[in-house]
């Protein structure tokens, strides 16, 4: 087991990661921007370490600056959160070049899951159900138009190195496809430097369905059931719920053992997260995420495991300490995500917090880096905070959730709070009945 491990994040996240190590009796490094210098996270680890100014590409993205901090401190291994360098292929190698442990997945895992075409073929070859679509990367229109039509309309246009909603286009028509692919091509050069895109079938009213999957490197793996992260604004996400409102026992035990039977053959090591739009009793293939996700409160809720914890225990050497036959869902848990945003822009809204409280009871979790006097630097992504509640089922864990934001209270900036007050009193919500489209149409209804 390691003595020392520094996180290379920030925020809640690295607060969580913080909380992980000291009960397993081991020391924690937090770096910082100077942005940062008086940030939650730097105050509870044990070390601390300045890498850079304020702007994240010159500390937080730092490879050079991250690995200096592990020899100066004497860290062993380096947990990186989610974002930031979580999912770079380099950093985990340059890492493992130094003779550091990278907390994840291998750098050949980081690197195939990260390009969505790879990723694509790659659950094919493992018997993953994937979205009709072209094989590869579209060097042109014309080869787009052939496409399209053999697939048929609506389709949707991706950047293969892709992520958060950039370089993604939907065209119903051949008249629409042209402009959609010159901007989605625009999109992706400019966000990611490849232009290059691959099409996909668009399908008309999915959910988002993901399932969590978990490794051991050695040929081992397990399923933890799924999250419906379908409440999205511009493909990000805003309210999560484990287990799915619209999955049967009989969808989840078909689909989670695919998934982990499909990690297990190529000897994925810790936590992922295989990502799919569902739709009739289908499950299609998006994408895999190669780290620790946003939402994972929602799963740890319902099986009582700490994911983290077990990371850091299967990136020792150490076996998993469960099995797939010790995992039974108890009960049902919902996330909301608080960011500090005017809405109902969704504009970023940085500055001093005045007053925080957060809630508490049975069967709530608030997972934030946020104390009276903290000042929100404008540097960064805008999520401040994560309120998990877990139930017996749905309906006690909406009623909790209802509670629980009553009780929580952030002032001094605009938060995304009162979103979630009016979200809890539409029917659709209190049914589950959605899918990815629907908060984005419910905005425009109520704000236009």
């Amino acid at each position: 087991m390691f003595d020392k491990i520094l996180i290379a994040n920030r925020g809640e996240i690295a607060l969580r990661v913080i909380r992980a190590c000291r009960e397993m009796g081991i020391k924690s490094v937090a770096v910082h921007s100077t942005a940062d210098a008086d940030a939650m996270h730097v105050r509870m680890a044990d070390e601390s370490v300045c890498i850079g100014p304020a702007p994240s590409s010159a500390s937080y993205l730092s490879k050079a600056a991250i690995i200096s901090a592990c020899e100066i401190t004497g860290a062993q291994a380096v947990h990186p959160g989610y974002g930031f360098l979580s999912e770079n292929a380099a950093f985990a190698q340059a890492l493992e070049d130094h003779g550091l442990t990278f907390i994840g997945p291998s750098a050949e895992h980081i690197r195939i899951m990260g390009d969505k075409i790879t990723a694509k073929e790659t659950a094919k070859t493992h018997g993953i159900p994937v979205v009709p679509g072209s094989d590869g990367g579209v060097p042109d229109f014309e080869t787009a138009l052939e496409v399209a039509a053999k697939i048929k309309y609506p389709v949707i246009i991706k950047a293969t190195a892709g992520g958060g909603g950039r370089g993604m286009k939907v065209a119903k028509s051949a008249e629409e496809l042209e402009i959609a692919f010159r901007t989605a091509r625009s999109e992706a050069k400019a966000a990611f430097g490849n232009d290059e895109v691959y099409i996909e079938k668009y399908l008309q009213k999915p959910r988002h369905i993901e399932i969590q999957v978990f490794g051991d490197g050695r040929g081992k793996a397990v399923h933890l059931g799924e999250r419906d992260c379908s409440l999205q604004r511009r493909h990000q996400k805003v309210f999560e719920e484990a287990p799915g409102p619209c999955i049967t026992p009989e969808m989840r035990a078909k689909i989670g053992k695919v998934c982990a039977d499909a990690v297990a053959k190529i000897n994925y090591i810790g936590a992922g997260t295989i990502e799919f739009l569902y739709e009739d009793g289908e499950f299609f293939f998006i994408e895999m995420n190669t780290r620790l996700q946003v939402e994972h409160p929602v799963t740890e809720g319902i099986f009582g495991v700490d994911l983290v914890r077990e990371q850091i225990r299967v990136a020792s050497g150490m076996d998993m300490s469960f099995g797939q036959e010790d995992l039974e869902i108890d009960g049902h848990c919902i996330e909301v995500r608080i960011n500090a945003e005017k809405i109902p822009a969704f504009s970023p809204c940085p500055g001093k917090v005045t007053q925080y409280h957060a809630p508490g009871g049975l069967g709530v979790r608030m997972d934030s880096a946020l104390y009276d006097g903290y000042r929100i630097p404008p540097y960064y992504d805008s999520l401040i905070g994560k309120l998990i509640v877990h139930g017996r089922d749905r309906p006690e864990a909406l009623a909790r959730l209802r509670r629980a934001l009553g009780e929580l209270i952030i002032d001094g900036v605009d938060t995304s709070i009162p979103l979630f007050h009016m979200l809890l009193a539409e029917p659709d919500i209190q049914n589950g009945e959605y899918n990815i489209h629907w908060l984005e149409k419910w905005l425009d209804a109520q704000f236009n």
